[in-house]
This record gives C-alpha cells, sequence and structure tokens, in this order.
C-alpha cells in the first residue's frame, strides 16, 4: 500500500475500466460518484429554513420524504447497511456494542480492534464492488474496516478523526477530484458526524443542532461552487445521506429493568447489547423462562413504553432474526422511554439519541442526489407530467410539495447500495444484497 502526499494510501495493481470519458472542457473524467454521509440528520431538519442550498439541489435533483434505517437505528449498523444494502442481521454489525456468542468476543464501535477487524464485518460495501470492477475509490472517514474480508481495501483511505472540520474534508474530496484521470477514484465517500455530535449534546430542537445544520448546508454549497467553478455538475452525481435521526432525551421517562427481574434475574444477564433497545443474553443454568416471563409480563402492563421480543417473535419489519449475534431477547422502549436500573437512573443521559423503532419518524434519515443523472430524470419527469398540472401518481413514487419541488416516496437506506453500482456503470459487478431488484428503473 502506497502512501500519498496527503496522508492517505494508494492500493497497488489496480485495473482499470475502459468506461466511456466525459470532459469538463480541460480534462477528461470517468463516471464519478461522491456519497457524502451526515450523521444524525434528521429528515425533517431539511424543513426548518436552515438548509437553502441543500433544498436547492434537491429542486434540481432528487429527495426523499424521508428514508427508512435499518433496524437497530444505530449509527454503525446503518453506515453499514448503506455501503452493503444489507440488513444488521445479514452485514453482522448488529448494534454498536454487542457480544458475539460464536467468537467469545465484543465488539465495541470506538475501540480499533473491533473496528478494524474485517472478520465482524459481512457483505461486500460498494467500494470493494468498485474496486472489483477496476474503479479507483476514495473513502474519507467512512465508518466501518479500511479491509474487507478478502482483503480488499479503498484505493485512498483516511481514517477516522474527530473534530475535523468540514473545510478540510471539503479540501481532501477536491483534492481526489483534482488528481490526474489515472489516479482519481470514480467513488468517493465522505463521513460527517458534527451534528449527531450536537443532537447528543444538546438535544434534536436544540440551536447547537441549527447552528451545526446551517454549517452542514454551507459545506454542501462550497461543493457545489468548487464543482460548479470545475465545470463538474454534469459529470459528478453527488449523493446526500444520513444514518438515522434523532429524538429528544432530555426528560424521558425511566423503566427500572431491575424492578421487573429483580435482584436474581439481574445477576443472570452475562451480556447486553445495544442501546437505548438493550438485547440481553441470560446465563443458561439460570432460569431463563422466568425472566422471560418477567419482561413480557411488564411489556403487556406497559405496552406504551416498551415491547419484548424474542427470535420468534421479533417483527418481520425488522430483519433482525437470523444471525447469532442477535441477542435472544431484545427490549425496545418507545420513544419518550428509557431502559435503565435503580442504580444509574438518568446519569449520563444525553439530551438527544436515537437507536428506537426504525418506523418512528423522528429516526429517519435524509435522502437528497444531484447531478447528472437526477437532473435527467427531474427533467423528464417534468416534461411528462406537465400536461396534468404536475398531478402525481403514488404509484410512480412521485409526490409534489409546490410548482417546483418534488419528492420520492420514503425509501429503505438498504437501496443505496444499488443506486451507486447502477450510476456507476457496474450492476455487473454487484453482490447480492437487500435492496429491491429494480427499485431505481422507475427514476432511472
Amino acid at each position: 500500500m502506497i502512501i500519498t502526499s496527503n496522508g492517505a494510501s494508494l492500493h497497488p495493481n489496480l485495473r482499470f475500466t475502459g468506461s466511456e470519458l466525459r470532459s469538463n472542457g480541460t480534462h477528461d473524467f470517468k463516471r464519478t460518484v461522491l456519497i457524502v454521509s451526515i450523521d444524525g440528520l434528521r429528515a425533517d431538519y431539511l424543513d426548518r429554513g436552515l438548509t437553502p442550498h441543500l433544498l436547492a439541489i434537491s429542486k434540481r435533483g432528487l429527495r426523499a420524504k424521508s428514508m427508512t434505517p435499518v433496524f437497530p437505528t444505530l449509527t454503525f449498523p446503518n453506515h453499514w447497511a448503506l455501503m452493503t444494502g444489507l440488513y444488521a442481521e445479514s452485514h453482522g454489525i448488529v448494534a454498536n456494542n454487542f457480544w458475539d456468542p460464536a467468537t467469545q468476543t465484543e465488539f465495541h464501535y470506538n475501540r480499533i480492534e473491533s473496528c478494524w477487524n474485517s472478520s465482524w464485518w459481512f457483505g461486500e460495501p460498494m467500494w470493494e464492488t468498485a474496486q472489483k470492477a477496476g474503479l479507483m475509490t476514495a473513502n474519507l472517514m467512512w465508518p466501518g474496516p479500511p479491509k474487507t474480508t478478502n482483503g480488499i481495501s479503498s484505493a485512498y483511505f483516511v481514517p477516522w478523526k474527530d473534530k475535523v472540520a468540514l473545510d478540510i474534508k471539503l479540501d481532501q474530496i477536491l483534492q481526489w477530484i483534482d488528481l490526474p484521470l489515472e489516479q482519481r477514484p470514480q467513488l468517493i465517500m465522505a463521513y460527517e458526524p458534527s451534528l449527531d455530535q450536537a443532537g447528543h449534546k444538546a438535544g434534536p430542537a436544540s440551536e447547537l443542532v441549527n447552528n451545526t445544520l446551517k454549517a452542514v448546508d454551507l459545506f454542501a454549497k462550497k461543493l457545489h461552487n468548487n464543482l460548479e467553478a470545475r465545470n463538474l455538475t454534469d459529470i459528478v452525481d453527488i449523493i446526500f445521506v444520513s444514518d438515522h435521526g434523532m429524538t429528544d432525551t432530555s426528560n424521558p421517562e425511566l423503566v427500572y429493568v431491575d424492578g421487573i427481574l429483580g435482584e436474581e434475574g439481574m445477576k443472570a444477564i452475562q451480556h447486553e447489547d445495544g442501546w437505548p433497545a438493550m438485547g440481553l443474553r441470560f446465563d443458561p443454568h439460570s432460569n431463563v423462562t422466568k425472566h422471560l416471563n418477567a419482561l413480557q409480563e411488564a411489556a403487556t402492563e406497559n405496552p406504551e413504553k416498551f415491547s419484548v421480543y424474542t427470535h420468534d417473535t421479533m417483527p418481520e419489519r425488522y430483519h433482525f432474526t437470523n444471525n447469532e449475534r442477535i441477542a435472544p431477547i431484545y427490549m425496545v422502549p418507545e420513544i419518550g422511554y428509557v431502559l435503565t436500573t435503580k442504580s444509574e437512573g438518568n446519569s449520563g443521559m444525553s439530551k438527544g439519541n436515537h437507536g428506537y423503532d426504525n418506523d418512528e419518524l423522528a429516526m429517519h434519515a435524509m435522502f437528497i442526489a444531484h447531478g447528472p443523472f437526477s437532473k435527467v430524470v427531474k427533467d423528464l419527469h417534468i416534461q411528462k407530467h406537465s400536461s396534468s398540472s404536475f398531478t402525481m401518481r403514488a404509484n410512480e413514487g412521485w409526490h409534489t410539495i409546490s410548482d417546483d419541488a418534488y419528492v420520492m416516496d420514503r425509501l429503505k437506506n438498504v437501496e443505496i447500495y444499488n443506486l451507486v453500482v447502477k450510476l456507476l456503470g457496474i450492476e455487473s459487478y454487484a453482490a447480492n444484497n437487500n435492496g429491491t431488484s429494480g427499485f431505481w428503473d422507475k427514476y432511472l
């Protein structure tokens, strides 16, 4: 692996495809896709009037009502879902922290020995697919391992580092775009956590979140302006996504798990996975049936507070059963409630959180895309319906919110992998995934 002058690393022995070239007037470019994740950008944040640029590009491109994250609605499971098109049960990252009974080890999202160990991460990320197709890729801090189980890494890789200014990330993206054709990545993935951090610290309705949202929008504007200055707006497709939303937890109602299980039940817990949902593994030598019954009875008496599931009763829409890493018993609180113990109470509680049911709109993420593909899609769509006063039919997947603003129906984030490989023209290399076959045909 070769280290470039800017500190990123370049993979040797790369093949290049014979894809068609496009000119910006001075240089040749191949198909290029940039996907940017803004962690914690709840879909309805875009309706606050604080993101004029993101809204402007969505009018020229595509915007979904919202994007449904996979369950659990946490950062690492959802960023790997975006990369692979797989639900958590399939890609193996079933929480930010969880126990693996097969290896008798625990995954921690914030420990490099876990998050950089490729054996934890199942599935094929889009950058592996692109590399297999002979395209160069660049990874700017996207949550996940630097190398897959097949030993494939992005051509350029910048590892995670906290508190990196958006302007520095913008400079890195532009450095990659400005490389000579033979060295230039065709897929660039970038990650920004500041909005999620603000939501946890101050809550989703806070001034801190609003100010951070403005900063994110300014980043998007600068990115567009720089591409426009390079005459690349008809060459580079840009996809803005987020992993999940955020809900206020500044004053939640506490659900005391130890008050349900008692001392015997609490002592029998061997492992707790995830949060705010809680996966429980009891000592198999304990009275597991008794502990499960206690939890289920409490859930039946308080359905507005939380639910209790086993692999047999887990909602099918969660796609959260077929993996031994998923704890056999899961407690899922409703929004407004937090699972805790009497000794812990609300100590350490942040003012905003996610991880709740993925059907909750407060947990929903955003999707916006613009560039040559979305411009053609929108123009053709408007022409098609100009004679019917912009009336959309629900089965076409489109809705109008004003005379010049169209939004797609809600989509699942497992559809994003197939969008990227389609835009790059490498569908024949695509890995099996949980996305819907032909989903993007009505838009592309």
